[in-house]
C-alpha cells in the first residue's frame, strides 16, 4: 500500500479512539500516515483489516502504540545540547534547594540516563527528582530495565566523548551476559517512570526543567499549542524548557511567557505565569 486516503485516516483514527481511548486526530498527518503505512506493510494488511483487528482485539493497544510511536534515541545525542544543559543545571542549583526535572516522551530512556550522568558528575544527583513519561507502556518497561545492547554502545561512547572529553561511559554500566550493558540501578532510583498521554494530560506537578525534545514535530499546530500550554503550566517561574532542534515556540500562545536562553539549542526560560 503506497498511501492512505483522508477517509481511511479518519476511520482508523476513530477506531483507535473508540477502542483504546487514544486520540491521534491532531497528530501531524504526514508523520502519522508514514507510521500507519509501516504497520500495514509489516503486517501485510490494509486499513480495513487493521480496523477489524483493532475492533476484535487481535491487534492490541500495546501493539498499536509500540508500532505508532517513534523510539529512535541515543545517549548524549547532540553533545552541544548537553554542554548547554550542564551550564543550565549549575545555574538552577545555585538558586534552588531541589531540582525537579520532567523528561516528556522519554522513549527507551537514553536521554534520562544522559541526564543522570550529567547530574552525577556535577554532584547534583542527590538534590534532584526526575519524572520520565511516555505514552507507550512497553517502551517505559524497557527504560526501567535500562539495558543497552553492546552493539549500541559505540555511538553512546562517541557522543559522551564529544560531550565530556572522555570515552569512559562504561563506568556507569555493568556488563551482563547476553551482550548487554545495564545502567547503574542506584542512579536510576532517582527516576519515577510514568505513563502519560500528552494529548489528554493535565498539569500534574511543578518542575524546574522540562525536556520535550523531538516530540512536538509529530503533532499538528493545534496539539503543539495545547502541549506547550500544559508544559508552561507545569513549569515554575524561572523554569527551563528544552525542545528539539527543528521545533519552535515562537508562534504559540505561550511564547510571550518565555525568554530565549540558547537559541541554537532551543532552550527557553519561563519569565512569567
Amino acid at each position: 500500500m503506497t498511501d492512505i486516503s483522508i477517509l481511511e485516516l479518519k476511520n482508523i483514527t476513530h477506531a483507535i479512539r473508540e477502542k483504546f481511548g487514544y486520540d491521534f486526530s491532531n497528530y501531524a498527518s504526514s508523520s502519522f500516515k508514514r507510521r500507519l503505512l509501516r504497520i500495514l506493510d509489516r503486517n501485510k494488511i490494509n486499513v480495513e483489516t487493521l480496523i477489524e483487528k483493532v475492533n476484535n482485539n487481535s491487534f492490541t493497544k500495546e501493539d498499536f502504540l509500540h508500532e505508532i510511536t517513534v523510539n529512535v534515541t541515543e545517549m548524549f545525542r547532540d553533545p552541544s545540547f548537553w554542554k548547554a544543559t550542564k551550564t543550565l543545571l549549575t545555574s538552577l542549583a545555585a538558586s534552588r534547594e531541589k531540582i525537579k526535572i520532567w523528561h516528556s516522551g522519554c522513549s527507551s530512556g537514553e536521554e534520562v540516563f544522559s541526564m543522570l550522568i550529567v547530574l552525577k558528575e556535577l554532584g547534583l544527583l542527590d538534590k534532584t527528582e526526575i519524572v520520565a513519561t511516555d505514552i507507550d507502556k512497553s517502551i517505559l518497561a524497557r527504560a526501567k530495565e535500562a539495558k543497552i545492547p553492546t552493539k549500541s554502545m559505540d555511538v553512546h561512547k562517541h557522543n559522551y566523548e564529544r560531550y565530556s572529553g572522555s570515552a569512559n561511559i562504561e563506568k556507569y554500566f555493568s556488563k551482563q551476559p547476553g551482550d548487554v550493558y545495564v545502567f547503574d540501578k542506584a542512579m536510576l532510583e532517582k527516576v519515577s517512570f510514568r505513563e502519560v498521554d500528552l494529548v489528554r494530560a493535565i498539569p500534574f506537578s511543578k518542575f524546574d526543567f522540562v525536556l520535550c525534545r523531538n516530540v512536538l514535530i509529530y503533532f499538528n499546530n493545534n496539539l503543539q499549542n495545547d502541549v506547550l500550554k500544559l508544559i508552561s503550566d507545569c513549569l515554575f517561574d524561572g523554569g527551563m524548557l528544552a525542545i528539539g532542534a527543528k521545533e519552535s515556540i515562537s508562534w504559540c500562545e505561550i511564547s510571550n511567557k518565555f525568554l530565549t536562553v540558547n537559541a541554537e539549542e532551543r532552550i527557553f526560560k519561563k519569565n512569567r505565569s
